[in-house]
């Protein structure tokens, strides 16, 4: 299974193409824009999120509300289109166009973007050739893909969630979620402005997003993806690219602005001996094997344990600031303030959707590959095979 998204953050829409789906499965527009409505949300989200309205068309694949094998498209209209049709249009311009039709072109790159090298790497002069592409936007498209991935999940029994666990240094209790199941901690996060499930931090991250705001400053955080209902051997170890955490990790940080990951206690490893890192090997009549703990977060050779999988990525403080910083002009090589487009105080809460989705659409991709899967009922059949097998190995 793969997947290509297509469009720029002020172009007419913004697209994805899923090839390798199994036949057989529910999808609809419905689950699709409630997972895009979520990415619109959270606290510290800035006005792009007030003007457009993310709604997906499904334009091939699907056949009253099932998946048919053929290639899913999607699209998602950019509502905000009509006012950049001269400045964003794919038609030549005509030599005689008024040159405030064209003033928004961008000459000064701003720090921490892909604005400077990304015109250097594609002999951009105007600036908004890279930032339209390199925008956070297109995840809009990729969270499409994701909610079509977990809906897949869903259907063999595995769930995914995600949850905010730190704001500029603010973090969650774990205690938050301990003993919760994956649609427990959802129901707690999506009634929470931060999409955090410890209220009191939760409070605290909403004053520091606020903060930041009123300064024209942004800040980061990490997000926690969860996967429960996973079987054993998922991945492989014989090869570095078979590795699931490897797809993993370049999933996480394939999503702008994403710096850094770690599955289980991640680098709280360095600081602890080996007998309090690695997870006991438990076994019992009706659970098969388990772990005594889940430090290594579910993963063990780049393959699946059969515990919740954890993993965790951190995010930088967007670049685009409301009180920007120096940079130089590529035309005139003066020093000016970088230009500012819309932007975020804080995109934590959203990103945490967009992870949830990059990691679904990978563990969907990783079972797809190891199972036959032309349709549905047969990957479901394969897939409760492998969980009696390893239940009773």
């Amino acid at each position: 299974m793969r997947y290509l998204t297509a469009g720029e953050s002020h172009g007419p829409q913004l697209t994805a193409i899923i090839e390798g789906l199994p036949a057989q499965f529910e999808v609809t527009k419905e689950m699709i824009n409630y997972d895009l409505k979520r990415r619109q949300g959270g606290h510290g989200r800035g006005r792009r999120m007030q003007i457009e309205k993310d709604l997906v068309d499904i334009t091939s694949g699907v056949r009253h509300g099932k998946t048919l094998g053929s290639p899913v498209a999607l699209v998602v209209t950019n509502d905000d289109f009509k006012h950049w049709t001269k400045i964003m249009g794919a038609d030549p311009l005509p030599e005689d166009i008024d040159p405030e039709e064209i003033k928004r072109q961008i000459s000064r790159p701003r720090p921490g973007h892909a604005d400077l090298v990304g015109g250097m790497k594609y002999g951009h002069r105007d600036l908004r050739n890279v930032l339209e592409r390199s925008s956070a936007r297109e995840t809009t498209v990729r969270v499409a893909v994701g909610s079509v991935a977990k809906a897949l999940l869903r259907e063999l029994g595995i769930h995914v969630v995600s949850h905010v666990t730190e704001i500029v240094g603010i973090k969650a209790d774990p205690a938050s979620i301990e003993g919760k199941s994956a649609d427990e901690i959802r129901t707690i996060i999506e009634e929470d402005a931060c999409y955090c499930a410890d209220p009191e931090a939760s409070a605290k991250m909403v004053e520091a997003i606020d903060a930041a705001k009123k300064e024209g400053d942004s800040i980061g955080g990490v997000v926690e993806v969860i996967v429960e209902g996973l079987p054993a051997g998922i991945g492989s170890y014989v090869h570095y690219d078979r590795k699931l955490d490897g797809k993993l990790a370049q999933a996480m940080l394939s999503i702008n602005a994403f710096k850094g990951v770690e599955f289980g206690i991640g680098f709280e490893m360095a600081r602890k001996k080996g007998s309090e890192v690695h997870d006991e090997i438990l076994w019992d009549e009706e659970k098969g094997y388990t772990r005594a703990t889940n430090r290594l977060g579910g993963l063990e050779g780049g393959m699946t344990t059969g515990m919740p999988l954890v993993v965790r990525g951190v995010m930088k403080p967007i670049p685009t600031l409301y009180k920007p910083l120096q940079s130089i002009d590529i035309e005139t090589k003066e020093p000016f303030k970088a230009t500012v487009e819309r932007s975020d105080a804080c995109a934590v809460p959203a990103a945490s959707i967009v992870a949830e989705a990059v990691i679904s659409f990978e563990i969907a991709k990783a079972i797809l590959e190891q199972f036959h899967a032309d349709q549905l009922p047969q990957l479901q059949a394969q897939i409760e095979e492998l969980r009696a097998y390893t239940k009773g190995f």
